[in-house]
């Protein structure tokens, strides 16, 4: 299993994929955690100490290991590298383990000046590729609003994209972003999933402009203090697990059919 959630800046994704990352790794699947947005707060989310983040150094900045994959020079852009590096060993070997879940944090895609086609970008998006293709463990992928970290022809393998959505138009306009991005690559299963649901007129707002939301999760207090405060929302609010889980058991429901035919 595959997803990967994306959604606006501020409608908490990354709490929603820290909580269904660890009710897969509660229910005893092995479980890799993937950091995709630039603006990396995976870690933080899945109850991880600050001391062990600090350690972490994003894959597309390990100018070393890039190196050696790629058989260029640290801090160049050498017209000559290797495009297709070895990547299968790296979700073990640098990935850090905690609470029963491998985190593994991509880093930043440079678009700018270096251009998108450098060593660092090469190895990012091979390892994407290697997770949705070949990794055998469940995959939960905390994405930026973009599909920058996943090709064409790799994300046709992703199982589902779950857009994380709040009730206002900014929000929703991302939602049919993705939708379009997903759908000109292929990517059958896209659902949006509804958070900081305050009432039931938020609630009718987000049915009024996506008629197939997967699920809602209610705006809570404990999530607001688990973020201040850097700790997992998985462990400070029960109410929001439950609501995660039914959302994942509501997913499950649909998508299982098709992968057992």
């Amino acid at each position: 299993m595959k997803i990967a959630v994306t959604g606006k800046g501020g409608v908490g994704k990354t709490t929603f994929a820290a909580i269904l990352s660890r009710l897969y790794a509660a229910d005893g699947y092995k479980t890799l955690a993937v950091d995709a947005d630039p603006d990396a707060n995976l870690g933080l989310g899945l109850g991880l100490p600050l001391e062990l983040i600090k350690g972490i150094i994003p894959i597309s900045e390990m100018k070393d290991l890039v190196a050696e994959r790629t058989n260029s020079k640290p801090g160049t852009y050498s017209t000559m590298f290797k495009i297709n590096p070895k990547v299968d060993d790296i979700p073990d070997e640098y990935c850090v383990e905690y609470n029963g879940i491998r985190l593994l944090t991509m880093g930043t895609l440079d678009t700018g000046g270096g251009g998108c086609f450098c060593p660092e970008n090469v190895l990012v998006k091979r390892l994407m590729s290697h997770i949705i293709l070949e990794n055998k463990d469940i995959a939960i992928m905390d994405m930026e609003a973009g599909l920058e970290h996943i090709g064409r022809g790799t994300a046709e393998s992703v199982d589902a994209f779950f857009v994380v959505v709040e009730p206002g138009i900014r929000s929703i306009q991302t939602y049919y972003q993705v939708k379009k991005l997903a759908d000109d690559i292929g990517v059958k299963h896209v659902y949006a999933v509804a958070n900081k649901i305050k009432d039931d007129c938020d609630r009718e707002f987000v049915q009024n402009y996506i008629n197939d939301c997967l699920g809602f999760i209610s705006y809570r207090d404990d999530i607001k203090t688990s973020d201040r405060y850097g700790t997992s929302p998985y462990e400070s609010s029960q109410e929001a697990v439950e609501e995660v889980a039914e959302i994942r058991n509501r997913f499950f429901s649909m998508i299982l059919p098709e992968k057992t035919e």
